[in-house]
């Protein structure tokens, strides 16, 4: 079977590395380009037809192996269960290629494509043996699609990145499929790997031609469709993630914009330059470099994927999945997006204590001098709650004579300096070091003012001492 599967890659292999450049051609000289823009690298039109020889070097092949090989899988398998959806995919971002649709047309396309695949018979019907609902299986199905082909084009934004992270995950899920005897996903997978190896000849840096959306579509959904295929011969829970790590940079890409945007308020579904590849390129790195480092990190969830689906090492699959995630992190880490140092301050350094620290802080400051009945007792607050919040000196402006507190010691210097108006003539001006409380030096000034105005008439009314 090996080698009939290899002939069938082989063949796959040359009609992409042969049609690539035809098509390529063909479609400059019409000017079908993806032409630069503010959120793109490349500096020059470039055709954007790929999906185009991949598609015709694929199903080429699976007809191939068919015709010519009764031992291998006939029209009634799972492998054939995939192409309806995959050619409603495929004519979606063709067609959004050539007169950019809109997202929700595009959507419309990707959800038919998931529902002909579920009609075909290829769904998610169980997880670890626990069979599921109709309408519930429909529903995880198109999701499950949904989620891979759109991570696979939002991670299309560098030269060789789409192509070499599907290339990377359908032969970590064809190795898989060899462990585990899986024979209709070895067949699915083998000759895509070929058709995107040729492919890769032209798209990596520097690329003479674009998958597309027609290409990155069409990568994503046959990934998909492979994971569900892997799950229907997969029994235990832990195994059945063998696909999530096959997918890890695409799908990781995926969560860390959704999270980034929520955790900013901004729309879940608008375009940045915060993905991982931006990323890579922000910290100095070229295009062939941060493609490069992305081919390393899904190597390495490759050998986490292989490992998990050896069955000589099942008592060993908690370790493998911790380690997993616990290189995730690490890789998160390296990538320095604020939004989750933010958070991780929050959840893990005492960040949340220190926040309500300091509500309390402003609260009790705010009591404080609604309870003050002379100007000598608001004064000696602001200079208690100064001291407390670890600030250098504090200074009443405008006044005589003018009142002034150093709560360390004299020599020591200031790192900042904060004054606010209380009024036409006076102020109050507030130094410290940087890392000194955590109370807002701007919060303290608002809650100060209030106060100041609030009982200013009452101590124009007390009788002078």
């Amino acid at each position: 079977m090996l080698t009939e599967l290899s002939w069938t890659a082989l063949k796959a292999f040359l009609i992409a590395l042969v049609l690539t450049p035809i098509v390529r051609d063909i479609f400059r000289s019409y000017n079908v380009v993806d032409r630069p823009g503010r959120r793109k690298v490349h500096i020059h039109p470039i055709p954007r037809v790929g999906g185009i020889p991949i598609a015709i070097a694929y199903l080429v092949s699976l007809v191939s192996i068919t015709n010519f090989n009764a031992s291998l899988p006939a029209y009634d398998s799972p492998v054939w269960k995939l192409i309806p959806g995959a050619a409603v995919i495929f004519a979606t971002g063709l067609i959004d290629d050539f007169f950019n649709l809109r997202p929700l047309y595009k959507l419309i396309g990707q959800i038919a494509g998931s529902v002909l695949v579920f009609m075909a018979g290829l769904r998610i019907e169980a997880i670890a043996g626990l069979s599921l609902p109709w309408w519930i299986s429909l529903a995880i199905t198109i999701f499950w699609l949904l989620l891979t082909t759109n991570a696979l084009n939002l991670i299309d934004g560098l030269d060789g990145l789409c192509a070499g992270m599907g290339l990377l995950a359908t032969l970590t899920l064809f190795g898989a499929a060899l462990i585990q005897g899986n024979v209709p996903l070895a067949h699915a997978t083998f000759p895509l790997a070929g058709a995107l190896l040729g492919f890769l000849c032209y798209n990596f840096n520097p690329a003479t031609v674009f998958l597309g959306d027609s290409g990155a579509l069409l990568i994503g959904f046959l990934l998909g469709c492979y994971g569900m295929i892997w799950t229907q011969k997969t029994a235990t829970l832990l195994s059945i993630v063998v696909p999530l790590l096959a997918l890890t940079v695409p799908l990781l890409d995926v969560l860390l914009s959704v999270l980034r945007r929520f955790f900013r308020n901004q729309p879940i579904f608008g375009a940045d330059r915060g993905h991982i590849h931006h990323r890579l390129l922000g910290q100095g790195l070229s295009v062939r470099r941060a493609v490069l480092t992305l081919y390393f990190a899904s190597a390495i969830a490759a050998a986490f994927a292989l490992m998990l689906s050896s069955p000589k090492i099942n008592r060993y699959q908690v370790v493998i999945v911790f380690a997993f995630c616990a290189a995730v992190w690490a890789g998160i880490r390296q990538l320095r997006y604020s939004e989750f140092e933010v958070v991780s301050g929050l959840l893990f350094r005492g960040e949340v204590k220190r926040k309500l620290d300091q509500r309390d802080q402003v609260e009790n400051l705010s009591s404080a001098l609604k309870g003050s009945r002379t100007e000598e007792d608001w004064w000696d607050v602001l200079v208690q709650t100064s001291g407390e919040l670890g600030w250098i000196r504090i200074a009443w402006l405008g006044i005589a004579p003018v009142r002034e507190r150093f709560l360390l010691k004299e020599n020591a210097a200031p790192t900042w300096t904060f004054s606010f108006p209380l009024s036409a003539s006076e102020s109050i001006m507030i130094e410290g070091p940087l890392s000194a409380g955590s109370t807002s030096p701007v919060r303290f000034a608002e809650v100060v003012s209030q106060s100041c105005a609030a009982k200013r008439q009452h101590w124009e009314r007390l009788p002078a001492l």
